[in-house]
């Protein structure tokens, strides 16, 4: 049986070690392994021991060791066959091994064996290849809570001695039947130069500015300005979970091997159609594995968040029990969290309510094209000369998991890609900005936005941008049409008048103090922030919105006698819509309590705010003279 840390080091020997008392050929083996991988990573603390991409630089990294990546699927390309099971034979004596393909690249055999592609023990299977990068406008506090919990050793790789037959599976199907022929051996010497050139083609290949024969790889993060690495992650078990757009943990072993970067120009072109669009294609899925590496999944969780702070699951044990011990608490920290953005909003608390609200909401289901949940603010009223907007994200950004600042001016409107688009001569989906993971603060800064003319791609942006606030989906481009990727994206439009986007909610800032260096003051409500209460606030922000809600039949029928008597004192200012809103205030209000039923005394703070909100709208219409 292999050594407690094999595992992690030698992943393939321990698949190889557990099957070698099964017959080969009967698949029970894949269960066997995937069982002891399960259990392995059940122990105390064994997640941790695993490395992981995120953190770690690639050339630190032992290949065909296990590894764990914390990723996003940008793109999913087409289902790839490859030798599950096949069989090497030595011409001499005609002695025959059976080995297992999965988990690995490139076929490996013993000394003087050859594979034999003819063999009736061959089995072939299918995997799916995902295109993963990491998840966008992941938070700086996110990558080092998940950097500090990890325990892993690791240090640069020169122990890479592959001296070994290869081959790539995906060529298999178009290779002639001969037996694979040895075209290569590696020294201990060769060995470590191999791992100091995937230090060194890493570091270069991500220097766009440097002249190249060839334009450097678009490795497709979706957000400009983006770093880390780019992985394809090709999964052997229930693929179908996974989709576009979802959130992945994966373990996996590691794939660097350099027999992979020229595999492209083996191939036989004389299978192309158009050899320019072959190559592209070719490039685009086979990118050198120095610069994305491929990892084949062991174990691959969909997540529902990236916050370190609270348990993947709320469902298990751990998580119910992690849930109700907050809970305890959950009163308190909700008034230090409203204290900080009443503060932060300049002293407004009706704003600072409703901001918090904005927080914890989540498109909790979808009642035809309608998403139920959703509640997009408005900010208005926002100082525009200063960059009080720009202080604003910075808070939000240390509370959440994942946010993205969009400042619409004129450049970024008419220049950004905003709508992925498929390109079919690379067989790609090209990123765009609103390809973004589920819960993503999207905050819009329109207080950015000058005087002058939006273009075709700016017209086409920002209806994609309205699209999204309003239906919580984006329609990818794919040329001949458009096909729908519904999302749950927070968006908060930060404005200096009525916002030119649409929204749920709008909300005028009306400040109760006014801070002599408005730059300062920001900084020091955040330099304030303790430790402690931060991780409090981000637990809170993360928890309430995961919590079930229910509306009893007493408190319904007291809401539409509620909306009823509404109607009758104000029938032109009080429509559905209102009654709308206000029931996804009420549900957002019982949440950020801890309350997961609607009782009346919510039901009364929610028509307080919403007089409050109202009341202010209509005197800011009075000053201004405008139609708000």
């Amino acid at each position: 049986m292999p050594s407690d840390q094999d595992w992690l080091s030698n992943p393939l020997g321990v698949v190889q070690d557990l099957v070698a008392d099964e017959k080969i050929s009967n698949l029970d083996w894949e269960k066997r392994a995937l069982e002891y991988f399960q259990e392995k990573l059940k122990e105390t603390e064994a997640a941790s021991w695993v490395p992981s991409l995120n953190d770690v630089p690639l050339h630190y990294l032992k290949p065909n060791s296990l590894v764990k990546f914390r990723c996003m699927v940008q793109d999913m390309f087409d289902p790839e066959y490859y030798m599950g099971v096949y069989e090497s034979v030595e011409p001499s004596t005609q002695a025959r091994v059976l080995h297992i393909g999965k988990y690995r690249d490139v076929a490996e055999c013993e000394p003087q064996h050859e594979v034999d592609l003819q063999s009736q023990n061959n089995i072939t299977m299918e995997r799916q290849t995902f295109y993963c990068v990491p998840v966008p406008g992941e938070a700086q506090w996110v990558k080092e809570s998940y950097a500090s919990s990890s325990q892993a050793r690791v240090s640069p790789s020169t122990s890479y001695t592959p001296c070994r037959h290869k081959r790539s599976y995906e060529e298999d199907e178009d290779m002639d039947a001969q037996p694979y022929k040895e075209k290569e051996q590696f020294t201990a010497t060769d060995a470590q130069a191999d791992s100091k050139r995937l230090e060194t083609e890493a570091s270069l290949a991500q220097q766009s500015s440097a002249p190249t024969c060839s334009p450097p790889l678009d490795l497709n993060f979706p957000l400009p300005g983006e770093k880390g690495p780019a992985c394809l992650v090709k999964v052997y078990e229930n693929w179908e979970n996974f989709k576009v757009n979802d959130i992945m943990d994966v373990y996996g072993v590691l794939s660097v091997d350099p027999a992979l970067s020229v595999l492209g120009d083996h191939r036989d072109d004389a299978l192309s159609v158009d050899p320019m669009e072959a190559d592209e294609e070719q490039r685009v899925h086979s990118p050198p594995a120095s610069l994305v590496p491929r990892l084949h999944a062991v174990l691959a969780h969909k997540l529902k968040h990236v916050n370190p702070l609270v348990p993947a699951s709320l469902c298990t044990e751990d998580g119910t029990s992690f849930v109700s011990d907050f809970l305890t608490d959950l009163v308190t920290v909700r008034a230090e969290l409203l204290g900080l953005l009443t503060g932060v909003l300049l002293g407004d608390g009706v704003a600072a309510e409703y901001l918090l609200l904005h927080l914890v909401s989540d498109v909790y289901a979808r009642h035809d094209v309608l998403p139920l949940g959703k509640f997009t603010v408005n900010l208005s009223g926002c100082p525009c000369p200063s960059n009080y907007t720009e202080r604003l994200y910075r808070i939000i950004q240390l509370l959440v998991p994942c946010s993205y600042h969009l400042c619409m001016t004129l450049h970024n409107m008419n220049s950004l890609t905003f709508i992925p688009r498929k390109d079919y001569s690379a067989n790609r989906l090209v990123s765009g900005v609103l390809q973004l993971a589920r819960n993503t603060s999207l905050f819009v800064d329109e207080t950015q936005l000058e005087q002058g003319q939006l273009d075709s791609a700016g017209v086409q942006n920002l209806a994609a941008l309205g699209n999204l606030i309003t239906w919580q989906k984006v329609d990818y481009d794919f040329n001949f049409h458009r096909m729908e990727f519904p999302c749950n994206i927070n968006v908060l439009i930060a404005s200096e008048g009525r916002s030119l986007l649409p929204f749920d909610c709008q909300v005028h800032l009306q400040p109760q103090v006014v801070p002599p260096h408005l730059e300062q003051y920001m900084q020091s409500l955040q330099d304030a922030l303790l430790p402690s209460l931060l991780t409090k606030f981000r637990i809170y922000l993360s928890l309430v919105r995961h919590l079930e809600y229910s509306i009893s039949a007493e408190v319904t029928k007291a809401v539409e006698d509620d909306f009823v008597e509404m109607r009758k004192n104000e029938p032109r200012s009080v429509s559905a819509e209102d009654l709308h809103r206000m029931l996804v205030i009420a549900r957002l209000l019982s949440l950020s309590v801890g309350q997961t039923s609607l009782s009346r005394e919510r039901w009364q703070r929610t028509k307080e705010l919403e007089i409050l909100r109202r009341r202010r709208l209509e005197q800011q219409k009075c000053v201004n003279g405008n139609e708000l």
